[in-house]
């Protein structure tokens, strides 16, 4: 294979948003749940999704050619490894997040110059209204996302219990825990522990619903509220996955300080982040960065970054507790 040149490597690079744009099509017209019972042609797909034949053949060529989605020489599309995870019922599935992405995510992104030159929310200027308000507000996007974010980080979930040691902790406040993924995967394994579910009105039927699907209503309290005034009392941990990315600095040291005002004596803080590395050492945290930068109006952190916040919250950073995922448990404790 004839290595690309650098203007190549730039060209290709600049050239993403093709493929951004070619999956979420895919994505939105649900092609791999059509393609669950065996190949298809471009025409029957069309029919049944409702689009041009020949625009549809030539979008799955393309997507084709990338590994998602197959032809034969019957020119039948049929399902691939990468195309399983766009079916909406798979168990390693994307869906949700190709379709987030590729709108109002890919609107947001258009406008990065404007967060770069303003240091502000791109999302907040196309949108007139900061992301999580937004989400509160058309309760069809705030599913979407609860499901995207399922599917980029649910993966993250086992790599956090395989390398940090939850047992000791009696209960465990998941603060901002969204639809109740995290908290029902860690009470699943450590069946003495109870649990606190925290997030704001919008969010907490959805993760009520989900904690008594998972058949642990008895043992996990849903708490609706605001964790700019306060958070619920008496947990022995208080856990925030992505949470803290989502928010500055002086945002993110309010929340924190409301869990250390929570937490019972000898209370743990465990916030689970991806850390931003030194020099030029690739890191999908340098591009989450950015979506943070774009979308809520936050940062990914350093550790020293880290380590400052968590000493302006009345914690010290006690120990960090990498994964096999790009996310990290950062541990602290009263100062």
């Amino acid at each position: 294979m004839t290595e690309l040149s650098p203007q190549d490597q730039v060209v290709r690079l600049a050239s993403g948003y093709w493929h951004t744009q070619a999956i979420y099509v895919a994505a939105k017209l649900g092609i791999a749940d059509e393609l669950k019972d065996g190949p298809r042609s471009a025409d029957e797909l069309a029919a049944s999704t409702g689009t041009n034949p020949h625009a549809l053949y030539r979008l799955l060529r393309a997507l084709a050619s990338l590994g998602i989605f197959a032809e034969d020489e019957q020119q039948r599309f049929g399902l691939t490894p990468m195309a399983e995870c766009l079916r909406s019922d798979g168990p390693c599935s994307v869906r949700s997040l190709a379709i987030m992405r590729g709108e109002w995510q890919y609107e947001s992104w258009g406008q990065l110059l404007y967060s770069v030159r303003t240091g502000q929310s791109a999302f907040e200027k196309v949108y007139q209204s900061p992301l999580f308000d937004y989400l509160a507000r058309h309760p069809d996007k705030g599913k979407l996302f609860d499901e995207a974010m399922t599917g980029v980080h649910g993966r993250e979930t086992a790599a956090m219990l395989a390398a940090y040691d939850f047992s000791g902790i009696g209960v465990l406040a998941d603060v901002g825990g969204g639809n109740g993924e995290v908290i029902t995967s860690v009470l699943k394994k450590y069946p003495a522990m109870r649990g606190i579910l925290f997030d704001q009105p919008s969010v907490i039927e959805r993760s009520r619903a989900n904690i008594a699907i998972a058949g642990l209503a008895d043992r996990c309290e849903v708490v609706s509220g605001n964790f700019f005034e306060s958070v619920p009392a008496g947990a022995d941990a208080y856990l925030l996955r992505h949470i803290i990315h989502d928010w500055d600095d002086a945002k993110s040291i309010t929340i924190l300080r409301n869990c250390r005002t929570a937490m019972r004596k000898g209370g743990t803080l465990l916030v689970v982040e991806g850390m931003v590395p030194p020099g030029n050492e690739p890191s999908l945290s340098k591009f989450f960065d950015l979506a943070m930068m774009v979308l809520p109006g936050g940062m990914e952190r350093t550790e020293e970054e880290f380590r400052q916040l968590f000493t302006a919250s009345g914690f010290s950073l006690k120990r960090i507790v990498p994964t096999i995922s790009w996310i990290s448990v950062l541990e602290g404790e009263p100062a």
